[in-house]
């Protein structure tokens, strides 16, 4: 009974990731197919990353950039779009931009007197715009979730992490349990 409860166990360590990720997957497809109309499924994928490379290109067409701009200040100029567009370009621009945010990975000191400590990344080092001279902005995603917290902390409790971008992000939103930080 004890083998049959460990293979039962292991089952469950290769179907559940592998079926969780298919259904998204799948999930993902179907939501772009709809949106699109497509009856061949994938099509509507295909159909949203040709439009991207399109429009990528485009866009950087002088011309195209001049309109590109045009838009971009009028939509920063309304009251209620402002918000959501400034919100969502610069989320966007912190993952694939110019000015990656996620970037600088710190340890930052929580408590100094017990030595607890959080994994986070440096967004802003200049706050004086808000008067906060010695402070920065350090941003926590949150385990398991697509959130996170935005804390400003003294600057001395900010230690620099030497390790890749992408693996402390992979880490903290594992919950600490990701394979790529074994060694």
């Amino acid at each position: 009974m004890k083998r049959l409860s460990r293979y039962f166990l292991e089952g469950l360590l290769v179907l559940v990731p592998l079926a969780v990720t298919v259904y998204v997957v799948v999930m993902i497809f179907e939501k772009v197919d709809n949106f699109f109309r497509f009856s061949t499924p994938g099509l509507g994928v295909v159909a949203t990353v040709g439009l991207i490379v399109l429009v990528g290109f485009v866009s950087s067409n002088f011309l195209a950039r001049r309109l590109v701009r045009l838009i971009d200040a009028l939509f920063t100029r309304l009251p209620l779009v402002k918000m959501i567009y400034s919100a969502v370009k610069d989320l966007v621009n912190a993952f694939v931009g110019d000015k990656k945010s996620f970037n600088r990975p710190v340890l930052v000191s929580l408590s100094p007197d017990d030595g607890l400590q959080a994994i986070g990344f440096v967004t802003r080092d200049n706050l004086a715009n808000l008067g906060l001279t010695d402070r920065v902005a350090v941003y926590f995603p949150q385990s398991y979730n697509f959130a996170g917290n935005l804390v400003i902390v003294p600057a001395d409790r900010v230690s620099p992490l030497e390790a890749d971008p992408g693996e402390v992000m992979s880490f903290i939103v594992s919950g600490g349990i990701s394979s790529s930080q074994e060694g």
